[in-house]
């Protein structure tokens, strides 16, 4: 990969792992990271990699060690099946979606040394899609966040906050305490 800064390997690698854990369409056709195996925004549009960079994670210092590491057990899996890799691209990346996919099911299994590390990662690739928790709803669904728009999150009302305009459970299970006030704090 000449001319391929540290920077880039790392970006793309973990592209491709986050569309691996939930899939998205490509961003043009030449997108190698993600694989286009489904329609509509995935992990990576979702914002994956802006959570993965995001301290409160506690991952954002084990990347330095996991794409190597990715790409290492990439390699091994392309020699073990006689796979001859494009080597423009890092080789998690240059395998197709259901050959990355082999990969993270065994990386994910339990007993895997690990297991630890690649479960963790995908969980925020997951949370990245499912909530958008790396930057406020509000903002996210603004900006139409794919997965939050997916799990047909329901948007605020005018005035940016949420309501239930019935009860959430279909019925009412405690009377309102009558010092509430008009906006729900109490007296």
């Amino acid at each position: 990969m000449s001319g391929t800064s540290d920077d880039q390997v790392k970006t793309i690698t973990l592209e491709a792992f986050a569309d691996t854990i939930v899939p998205g369409e490509k961003r043009s056709p030449d997108d190698r990271a993600i694989a286009g195996v489904s329609t509509g925004g995935g992990a990576v549009q979702s914002g994956a990699l802006e959570l993965l960079h995001h301290p409160a994670t506690g991952v954002t210092a084990g990347l330095e060690f996991l794409v190597p590491m990715l790409n290492g057990h990439a390699q091994a899996y392309a020699e073990k099946h006689a796979l001859e890799l494009d080597d423009s691209v890092p080789a998690f990346v240059a395998l197709d979606y259901e050959q990355r996919s082999d990969i993270v099911r065994t990386l994910t299994a339990p007993g895997h040394p690990e297991k630890d590390g690649w479960v963790l990662l995908s969980l925020f690739c997951n949370m990245a899609f499912d909530s958008a928790a790396h930057m406020s709803t509000a903002d996210a669904l603004a900006a139409g966040h794919p997965g939050l728009l997916a799990i047909g999150f329901a948007k605020p009302d005018a005035d940016g906050l949420w309501r239930a305009p019935k009860y959430t459970y279909g019925k009412q299970f405690a009377q309102t305490h009558p010092d509430t006030t008009p906006s729900g704090s109490p007296a």
